[in-house]
């Protein structure tokens, strides 16, 4: 039976969503590069492994935003907000935590969504998924710039046919009805401009520095012959992901629904039936933001204490505000300073970009520095090596600049957000060398 499409605001856009199943534990099944849900259960094949995934757990699947049944938005959308969406949707139907499970280009925003909100992930499943599409000098698991160019051109060329089927679903690739339906599914998931937008975005996008911060236990599960995501891609992510199991399946097939689909419900059913609920540490990935008011001690001296502390109350009255417009969480000031935190990069970028603004109407002039990382709530306070990270890179800011580390660069792909890079530095007590950036609006 066909559930029914509802709708969950997420922001301003709203969010279609569908919830079937009765079994006692949720999972969010999170899609690749696009999808729509209607569409989902017009293929046999589909709907039988979404309907088996419902006889074991109550299944919550959705478009994220920009695909599918789902509002779009100006432009492509981040990382960041697609996280967004899986917490709205979970709201909406009372899902206190649930297994999520991303396959292929849904992997990166579960594994993002796993970090920062451990307490709602009670596990996490990766299908035929990466780290990074993209190669780089030390991940050779991701396209180099030339396979990039031809899978864009690709897309651009192919977009409203069966698009790239003989390598995605090679099972099924001259099955009439599934190619037709695959077709229709790639153009009710997104237009053409759209579905090169979300490429493009994705081909960005870097979740190898926030791997190790995922606590929830993780089943990895990979085509031995997958043509799209390399398997040694699957392996990188069981590698780096603490708890982790890699499962290779022998087949060819890169989504999880058609040829390995027996095989890979068995896999998540002892997965999600088995696993009891760990107790989650007070660990979290967060954005970590320190600020500090740049000659505070010269302009004390300047004006007096009595105008100082008038001063330094404007300051920290414009900072609260921003936080809250932006959903920072203070944590604690350090004088003439703020320590935050914030769930996602993109809003703590532009938080600190609002605060630059802000002190201007009030003549202050403030240096802030961003870095993502996990941390350590204890009580009130917050502590670790990101925490640590987050203030030596707001040291070496000048006055009015928000700089950030490459992780928060990475995390924040198809923001809108650009970056002026100003090479490796040397972070006094953080070893190695941290490439720094001064992120900018326009």
């Amino acid at each position: 039976m066909r559930p029914d499409t509802q709708y969950a605001l997420s922001g301003d856009l709203s969010i279609a969503y569908q919830v079937f199943g009765d079994g006692e534990q949720d999972l969010v099944f999170v899609p690749g590069w696009i999808s729509n849900i209607d569409l989902f259960w017009d293929e046999p094949i589909v709907a039988r492994f979404l309907t088996e995934l419902a006889t074991f757990c109550r299944v919550i699947l959705f478009d994220k935003r920009g695909t599918g049944l789902s509002d779009r938005s100006d432009g492509a959308a981040t990382l960041e907000e697609r996280m967004e969406d899986v917490r709205a949707v979970m709201d909406a139907v009372g899902s206190e935590s649930a297994t999520i499970f991303g396959y292929s280009e849904g992997g990166p925003m579960s594994v993002l969504f796993a970090a920062t909100y451990p307490e709602r992930t009670r596990s996490l499943i990766l299908a035929g998924s990466y780290a990074s599409r993209r190669a780089h000098e030390d991940y050779e698991e991701g396209l180099s710039e030339a396979e990039i160019a031809i899978l864009v051109e690709k897309v651009r060329e192919g977009w409203g046919t069966p698009l790239d089927i003989e390598a995605r679903i090679p099972s099924l690739a001259d099955h009439p009805r599934f190619r037709n339906w695959w077709a229709r599914f790639l153009r009710g998931g997104a237009s053409p401009s759209a579905a090169l937008a979300l490429l493009r975005m994705n081909l960005e996008i870097d979740v190898r520095p926030i791997l190790a911060s995922v606590q929830a236990p993780s089943l990895i599960l990979h085509s031995s012959r997958d043509q799209v995501v390399s398997c040694s891609s699957g392996h990188y992510l069981a590698e780096k992901i603490p708890n982790a199991q890699m499962i290779e399946i022998d087949a060819d097939d890169h989504v999880p629904f058609t040829e390995t689909s027996e095989r890979v419900l068995a896999e998540v059913r002892q997965f999600v039936t088995g696993q009891e609920r760990i107790q989650i540490e007070e660990r979290v990935l967060g954005t970590i933001m320190f600020t500090d008011i740049v000659g505070s001690t010269r302009i004390a001296d300047e004006i007096g204490d009595r105008a100082w502390n008038d001063t330094l109350a404007a300051h920290h009255g414009e900072v609260r505000s921003q936080l809250e417009i932006c959903g920072g969480r203070e944590i604690k000031t350090t004088g003439d300073g703020f320590l935050a935190m914030f769930d996602g990069p993109a809003r703590a970028i532009r938080c600190g970009h609002s605060i630059q603004s802000a002190m201007e109407r009030i003549g202050l002039k403030v240096r802030i520095g961003l870095h993502t990382g996990e941390c350590t709530i204890s009580g009130d306070d917050l502590s670790g090596i990101a925490v640590h990270i987050a203030a030596r890179i707001g040291g070496i800011a000048n006055a009015g600049q928000v700089l950030v580390s490459q992780t928060v660069r990475d995390l924040v792909a198809g923001s809108g957000i650009f970056f002026d890079t100003l090479g490796a530095h040397e972070l006094p007590g953080v070893a190695g060398h941290w490439s720094i950036c001064s992120a900018r609006l326009q």
